[in-house]
């Protein structure tokens, strides 16, 4: 019987740092960050789940994190409406489950210098203008729930 108790209170204790955040899942499985990002055309308009460990959030809002895949490196962001979502600083390093639609963002030149010269003075980095060459296409995923275990 003690064992058992234990059991279950350690199985509160590790529920207890989870942190949800936005809507519920609407999906059961995970898709790997690194078989999304090999093939995002396939996904773009569509509602995916990915895992990963999260590698950076904005530190001016919390309109977006940032989840990698620990083996491939590979990364993803997840993205929301300011204050819809606010996802907390202290989840970089922490494993995370976010959920929501793929998109597909293009942005010429200049709009892609502005977005990282907003985001540089968000989050108080360096930023070299040079370093933005031309048009930029990304993806990201339009956020619409998340889970961050502690």
């Amino acid at each position: 019987m003690k064992s058992l108790f234990l059991a279950l209170l350690t199985v509160a204790v590790g529920l207890a740092g989870e942190v949800k955040l936005g809507k519920p899942f609407t999906i059961n499985e995970a898709i790997g960050i690194d078989k999304l990002t090999a093939a995002p055309e396939k996904y773009v308009g569509k509602v995916v789940q990915v895992k990963g460990t999260v590698r950076d959030v904005c530190r001016m809002m919390g309109c977006w994190m940032e989840l990698a895949d620990p083996e491939s490196g590979k990364s993803i962001r997840i993205k929301v409406k300011d204050g819809e979502i606010v996802f907390p600083k202290k989840a970089i390093g922490k494993t995370a489950i976010a959920e929501g639609k793929l998109a597909k963002v293009e942005m010429s030149k200049d709009e892609a210098i502005a977005q990282a010269k907003h985001e540089a003075e968000a989050n108080g980095r360096k930023f070299d203008p040079a370093s933005i060459t031309s048009a930029v296409t990304y993806y990201q995923i339009q956020g619409t729930g998340a889970v961050i275990t502690e």
